[in-house]
């Protein structure tokens, strides 16, 4: 059974000290064809679309639309914060294979 993406409490709480609902924003979290693997993440703050798939937290929202949906079951949207560099994360078990930017990925 395909279950729809699922966000952490960090991403949430991130979208909150960015202020992104204060500007009537959502996180929208979509695959697209390309990328070093087939696939790739665009992870951008977006107004919400009448199709979008809502995920609702903390005041917050992240927003999928239809056609990214199937790619993106099961999912756990995340926020990682490393020394590297903080980042919105998506850990997809959908994805057989990633690439080391790791917004790209092939199923």
């Amino acid at each position: 059974m395909q279950l729809p993406p699922k966000v952490t409490d960090r991403a949430f709480e991130r979208l909150s000290e960015i202020g992104a609902s204060a500007e009537g924003k959502a996180l929208r979290v979509a695959v697209e064809g390309g990328g070093c693997s087939g696939f790739q993440y665009e992870i951008k703050l977006d107004d919400p679309a009448e199709d979008d798939l809502v995920l609702e937290g903390h005041g917050e929202r992240v927003v999928v639309d239809s056609v990214s949906l199937p790619f993106l079951a099961n999912a756990v949207i995340d926020f990682s914060e490393e020394l590297i560099g903080a980042r919105f994360v998506i850990e997809n078990p959908n994805a057989t294979s990633s690439c080391g930017c790791g917004t790209s990925f092939s199923m």
